[in-house]
């Protein structure tokens, strides 16, 4: 075998646009929309935690997509 195909490929892609990286931002803001929607101090973040987590998993499956 020769070196050029062992190699790994190395992506044209920013090192802040891999995958790794956003898909744990990703999960956090889903973690924090779940915290928000089962706490019961405060109406308007039950109210906004819907959105929370609809935003972080749309995020998560768009960056599911993105190179490693």
């Amino acid at each position: 075998m020769s070196t050029a195909t062992t190699r790994k490929r190395r992506s044209n892609w920013p090192r802040m646009l891999r995958r790794g990286l956003l898909e744990n931002i990703a999960t956090a803001i889903i973690g924090i929309g779940f915290l928000m929607l089962f706490q019961p101090f405060a109406l308007s973040l039950y109210t906004w935690s819907f959105i929370t987590m609809l935003f972080g998993t749309a995020m998560f499956i768009i960056v599911s997509k993105f190179p490693e």
